[in-house]
């Protein structure tokens, strides 16, 4: 990326983000035209390469913005900061649904992107997730106390098992609806939880 992008005043380089997060959201990579995009950011599509050399540099780019936004959200909430899974668990949901009700397109975007299956960009998208949440998701994890859960349970594979299915959730509603609703992902999550918790908590 050209540096000059962040000589731009605020207000513009946030109408140039937000133009990608919005085409970006609505279509698959490929069939995502920068010209599109520079149209709603209201500037030239020439104009539009001179801060990004090419779609996938833009694309890599917002996706990293979204990240450290999440990311922001995340520790605000102290999402990390428990022992307790379900508790962070609890954190992180209302941290990332206080995020999807302020910035719905960016949300969007980054359900599309985490499961875009273009090569072009797929792969850069999954190593820079990991590289964003994996460490303090392990980090999380070691500190979880196997007493507090069912006898001789994986409890790595149960957290897989549970992200993978509030990961798979919003995709299917993002599929259906094609936007989110905040309210109702609010309900469903806590039903979610609720059911895990009777599934794998130790009863005292």
């Amino acid at each position: 990326m050209n540096d000059k992008f962040y000589l731009l005043p605020e207000k513009k380089q946030q109408k140039i983000i937000q133009a990608g997060f919005l085409v970006f959201s609505r279509n698959p990579y490929k069939k995502s035209p920068m010209q599109e995009i520079a149209d709603r950011a209201g500037i030239s599509k020439s104009l539009l390469f001179h801060y990004f050399t090419n779609k996938k540099e833009l694309y890599l780019f917002l996706w990293d913005n979204a990240c450290r936004t999440t990311m922001k959200y995340l520790n605000e909430y102290g999402c990390y900061d428990p022992d307790d899974l379900f508790e962070m668990m609890e954190r992180g949901m209302r941290a990332k649904l206080h995020m999807m009700a302020r910035y719905p397109t960016m949300t969007s975007f980054v359900i599309r992107a985490f499961y875009e299956k273009d090569p072009a960009v797929s792969l850069s998208i999954q190593e820079r997730y990991r590289s964003y949440f994996g460490i303090k998701a392990s980090d999380a994890l070691s500190r979880i106390d196997p007493d507090d859960f069912i006898p001789e349970l994986d409890i790595p594979m149960m957290y897989r098992e549970m992200y993978l299915s509030s990961v798979g959730y919003l995709w299917e509603i993002f599929q259906r609806d094609g936007e989110l609703d905040v309210a109702k992902l609010e309900q469903d999550f806590e039903q979610m939880l609720a059911f895990w918790k009777r599934i794998y908590l130790r009863k005292r």
